[in-house]
């Protein structure tokens, strides 16, 4: 029969023939990425095809994320511009004066190198490592639900040839995956305005930007000046960089969150077999629907609704900061507050965070509460000033909680109770813990001398009255 003759599903059984025996010579990339469904290059299926021969010659182990580097920078440079000389020197002029402006704003020191104004390619080399840590752990979800449900849907005359190539399946739903990031994150690379726009901190530790093609497409339909635009956006950008820059702690804080909600991604295996079950190869726009939407991941578990929640009041926590900054350091903008509700309303029907996380791992990032933290930080602003307020971030142990959130004055109560040297009245948890404590501390005193929990001292009958009257300066214990 011809080649020509051969149905998709015959054209796919021969791919995975030629594959299990190592043979890549003569496949044509082109046929891969309409087999494949992706809509992805010929040149980045052809190093797909490189990766899987590796894998069958011992090569290559675990998923090679230069693949999404690659997919990546191949969507942002699609149709990427460089950055000119005057938008250059436009927007270090803005970051010039909103450093100026966050001097008086906040009491978090500036970041130890410029920020810069970079390209969309720039900004995905500079994120990506960030993205692969966040994705990892549904990659390895997926290679694993990728290898049983090939195994259970593979023909008859094909099991001899899945059985015993796990190794090779990893491969295989890694760089799927892998090619899949990169999607998101170069669709994404169009959309960001700066480098805190994401809301998680995926631009190396103190860096700040600004990406100018993508700054202009934003302010394109707002009618709002250019330079009072560049500044306010400057602003943000300083605000988010700096405060990361001065909280060490919270840069793996807030990511070790998002991985903690990672983990515990299953594969909804059942849609996938129901999926591979009735799945055309000569229609693949199902299959590209649900790996984009993320309809193979199942509905959250109670754990993961817990973790979600936890990470949502952290991101307000933070985003209400930078709000309230900005708010202060740019009051002297006639459109600040035009601006700023643009940016709420480009988070709230879900921005360029949510629909990167939503894609990759489930996860939706809506700062709902951002309004209700805002509001926390600027009655802080109000009872303890500026430094009392930036003091906040200095330890994680003092960082308001989703209680604080909930309830601003019992915050605020504590913090000018502290600021004035009076003891701040316990609540609740606090009693609770000092009576822990308490108990805890008898026991061990009761174990050190022998005695049963609860009982009485022993009675001195020895007649000596030398540990009844130390004399003085005697510094044994009384």
């Amino acid at each position: 029969m011809a080649d020509d003759d051969r149905s998709p599903e015959e054209e796919f059984q021969e791919l995975m023939r030629r594959l299990m025996s190592g043979d890549t010579s003569g496949l044509d990339p082109e046929q891969l990425s309409r087999l494949s469904g992706m809509q992805i290059d010929p040149a980045m299926m052809q190093a797909v095809m490189n990766q899987l021969q590796g894998a069958f010659s011992g090569a290559q182990d675990g998923i090679d994320w230069s693949l999404a580097e690659r997919q990546a920078l191949h969507i942002a440079n699609q149709d990427g511009l460089g950055v000119s000389a005057g938008q250059r020197t436009d927007l270090d002029q803005a970051f010039s004066l909103s450093a100026l402006w966050l001097g008086e704003a906040t009491t978090i020191a500036d970041l130890p190198h410029p920020p810069k104004v970079v390209t969309r390619g720039a900004w995905v080399t500079a994120t990506l490592p960030v993205w692969q840590e966040l994705a990892e752990p549904v990659a390895t979800s997926i290679a694993d639900a990728l290898t049983d449900a090939l195994g259970q849907q593979a023909p008859d005359d094909m099991q001899e040839m899945i059985a015993g190539a796990g190794r090779l399946m990893r491969t295989v739903g890694g760089s799927l995956f892998a090619t899949q990031l990169g999607h998101v994150v170069g669709r994404l690379s169009t959309e960001v305005v700066g480098g805190g726009d994401v809301g998680i901190p995926v631009m190396p530790d103190g860096d700040a930007a600004i990406l100018p093609q993508n700054f202009a497409d934003f302010g394109r339909d707002l009618e709002i000046p250019e330079d009072q635009l560049a500044l306010y956006l400057a602003t943000r950008e300083l605000a988010h960089a700096r405060l990361f820059r001065h909280a060490r702690w919270l840069r793996l804080h807030v990511i070790s969150q998002v991985r903690d909600f990672a983990h515990g991604i299953r594969v909804d295996t059942d849609a996938l077999e129901e999926l591979a079950s009735r799945f055309d190869p000569s229609q693949p726009d199902e299959l590209r629907g649900a790996l984009e939407s993320g309809a193979l991941l199942p509905q959250r578990s109670e754990e993961q609704t817990a973790a979600l929640t936890r990470l949502e009041n952290l991101l307000a926590t933070i985003e209400g900061w930078v709000d309230v900054v900005t708010e202060d350091a740019t009051s002297r903008l006639p459109s600040a507050a035009r601006i700023a509700e643009a940016v709420r309303r480009r988070r709230a029907v879900g921005g360029p965070a949510e629909q990167a996380l939503g894609s990759l791992v489930g996860l939706e990032l809506r700062p709902r509460r951002m309004r209700e933290a805002a509001a926390m930080w600027r009655a802080v602003t109000d009872a303890v000033g500026v430094a009392g307020r930036d003091a906040l971030w200095d330890y994680p142990d003092l960082m308001p909680s989703a209680e604080d959130i909930d309830d601003p004055a019992g915050l605020v109560a504590r913090l000018t109770a502290t600021s004035r040297g009076e003891t701040v009245p316990s609540d609740a948890m606090d009693d609770a813990l000092a009576q822990l404590i308490a108990e805890e501390t008898a026991a061990d005193r009761d174990a050190a001398r022998g005695d049963s929990p609860g009982a009485a001292p022993p009675s001195n009958t020895s007649g000596s009255d030398d540990d009844e009257d130390p004399t003085p300066g005697d510094q044994r214990p009384v």
